[in-house]
């Protein structure tokens, strides 16, 4: 009969393995939501940044507008506002489509996880 004090070597092998897949585990869903909070923050402050960008310029280019407009009034009016139009709808078919392109290019989220689970992966191979 054996003792009840010491287990089994295969018991405590597979504890030993056990607690290292769960420290393994904790480690990388620690490094995931350490990602996760930066890319939020990244994100946000891309947001933030863009939207006053737009703003601004977007006011910028309608008082260009309206100032180039009013000093042609007397002989090209209609001229200068089909220009701006032009220019204003250019601009912005241009923006959409460079929008359209960033969102297939994808994002890099969670991508040093994705890394070290793969490393993980090739380690644990034979």
């Amino acid at each position: 009969m054996a003792s009840s004090a010491t287990p089994p070597p295969l018991v405590s092998s597979v504890r030993g393995l056990a607690a290292s897949l769960v420290e393994l585990l904790r480690v990388r869903l620690e490094l995931l939501t350490v990602e996760a909070r930066e890319e939020v923050l990244r994100l946000g402050e891309l947001v933030v940044y863009g939207a006053c960008a737009i703003a601004f310029l977007c006011l910028g280019l309608g008082f260009l507008a309206v100032l180039l407009t009013v000093l042609l009034w007397d002989g090209h009016r209609l001229l200068a506002l089909a220009v701006f139009t032009t220019l204003f709808l250019t601009l912005g078919g241009v923006a959409a489509w460079l929008a359209r392109q960033r969102l297939r290019e994808g994002t890099r989220l969670f991508s040093a996880s994705l890394e070290e689970l793969q490393r993980d992966h090739d380690r644990l191979q034979p």
